[in-house]
């Protein structure tokens, strides 16, 4: 095995372990784990947005300066 495949593999054994954590706080049940992942994604998605707007806020009164690169 190459060392350039070897990130990737621990890449997706970590999110194969996090998908099996989630199926089993569930009980299993899949419907109940994508329900579950649906309304986290909901509201992280919500919770991005709000921050989105402070920063907005900040940014118009000055706290922020635009990136200069």
């Amino acid at each position: 095995m190459s060392s350039s495949s070897q990130p990737k593999f621990e890449e997706n054994d970590e999110l194969e372990t996090a998908v099996d954590q989630a199926i089993s706080a569930c009980g299993g049940d899949m419907r109940a784990t994508i329900r579950a992942l649906i309304v986290a994604n909901e509201y992280l998605e919500s919770e991005v947005g709000e921050l989105m707007k402070a920063v907005s806020r900040a940014y118009a009164r000055g706290r922020f300066n635009a990136y200069s690169g």
